[in-house]
């Protein structure tokens, strides 16, 4: 908060004394005022208040929002409306070091969530043993573990079920299922306002209400597989890959519509996973046929020119410290790690009987990177400092999008968990 300069005062005599007490007096009401205002934000910090009763995403977040008058000087452009203003505008993962759980999800216990593609269940599998400890029977064809906005549900993606299964986390129970149709994948605007539905075979993005899952808008999409996404920084758009077409889709996240669509020029391309740089400036789309990443300046949205990484590019994950990005080769069983400071990749991690690294996440601390091995029934803990295999782990068939749960940061977007 800036402190109002008081207009100059004088008394009938010109006394500096008057002068004085009349400073004195002004700083003492500011000093009240900013003491008010710091009890009021504490206080709505530990509403809960949620986006469907009417407060925006800032509201519903509290305090943990708030920024210093160095901070805001330096901050983005304004956002989304509703949305949670950006942290650090030079790192927009600022909000998912280590430690860093928000107050919602800080008491549930750590897991790891496998969906079975093939199985039609969901492994979940304790971190600090390695082992599965309970299987969950879902719907039918499980693509996806996607935590909500408000980070209290884990939704399961029944894509041939055409619904959606919701997991409490602070109990791993599961709830009844929604009805939704042709859910591949889930995601959520930055200002928790709408949940988005990815209908790889409608070809569709379906907005709906985040709770309910009640359809808002239909946008019918003219590509084939839309199946990924990431955000823009400031939430106002939103990049999409159609797997099956090879294309791209930029769309309005408040307008919920297509405003940009581009054939990518490899043949037979097949983007996978999307993800925006730490500075928000670039974008990366994993592709498994073109065995490399798109890289992309979102705002132009120009030809994106391709960075070759490993056979059967797939998933994409930022490190805690905002520094790396691992990026999985489905095809060659391996992990290329990309430096964003340096703007290349500088490792590539082998595991030691190959495999098929597929979806996952980082854990919370960032010591280990899960990822389901999609054709061989298992997940892999690697050891993020040296790359070394930690673990093996067998489960269903055709483990794909996994959910490491819970994760730092304030809000979900939602697929296996971007967070910001």
């Amino acid at each position: 908060m800036t402190r109002p300069t008081p207009a100059p005062r004088t008394s009938a005599s010109g006394a500096p004394a008057a002068d004085a007490l009349a400073r004195a007096r002004t700083r003492t009401r500011c000093a009240a005022t900013v003491l008010l205002a710091a009890v009021t934000v504490t206080a709505l910090a530990g509403c809960g208040a949620e986006p469907s009763t009417g407060k925006t995403g800032v509201e519903a977040l509290g305090s943990r929002a708030a920024t210093s008058p160095d901070q805001q000087k330096k901050a983005a452009p304004a956002g989304l409306p509703g949305m949670p203003p950006v942290q650090d505008p030079n790192d927009i993962y600022a909000a998912n070091r280590p430690g860093n759980i928000a107050p919602v999800a800080r008491n549930f216990p750590s897991r790891v969530y496998v969906p079975n593609t093939n199985s039609n269940t969901v492994s979940v599998i304790d971190p600090k043993t390695y082992k599965v400890i309970e299987t969950i029977p879902v719907g039918i064809q499980p693509q996806h573990v996607v935590p909500s906005w408000d980070m209290k549900t884990l939704w399961v993606n029944n894509n041939r079920g055409h619904s959606l299964t919701p997991i409490n986390p602070a109990n791993g129970k599961a709830g009844k299922p929604v009805e939704v149709h042709d859910p591949y994948n889930l995601y959520f605007t930055p200002n928790g306002k709408h949940a988005v539905v990815m209908a790889s075979m409608d070809r569709e993005l379906v907005f709906r209400d985040p709770h309910t899952m009640n359809r808002v808008k239909t946008v019918p999409v003219t590509c084939a597989g839309v199946n990924h996404a990431d955000f823009s920084a400031d939430g106002r758009y939103f990049i999409v890959s159609c797997e099956f077409s090879g294309e791209l889709l930029k769309v309005d996240t408040e307008k919920m519509k297509v405003i940009g669509q581009q054939k990518l020029p490899f043949q037979g391309a097949m983007p996978q996973d999307v993800k925006i740089s730490p500075d928000g400036k670039t974008f990366y789309i994993a592709d498994m046929m073109a065995h490399g990443m798109w890289v992309l300046d979102g705002e132009k949205f120009t030809t994106p020119k391709l960075l070759p990484t490993g056979k059967g590019c797939h998933g994409l994950y930022i490190s805690r410290d905002s520094k790396e990005m691992y990026v999985p080769n489905r095809g060659e069983g391996s992990i290329s790690v990309f430096d964003f400071a340096k703007n290349k990749l500088t490792k590539k991690w082998r595991l030691p009987d190959g495999g098929s690294p597929d979806m996952g996440g980082v854990s919370a601390d960032g010591k280990v990177l899960w990822l389901a091995g999609r054709y061989d029934s298992e997940v892999y803990a690697i050891d993020t400092t040296s790359g070394r295999q930690l673990a093996r782990i067998p489960v269903g068939d055709g483990p794909h999008g996994l959910a490491v749960y819970p994760q730092p940061g304030r809000y979900s977007l939602g697929h296996t968990g971007i967070f910001r």
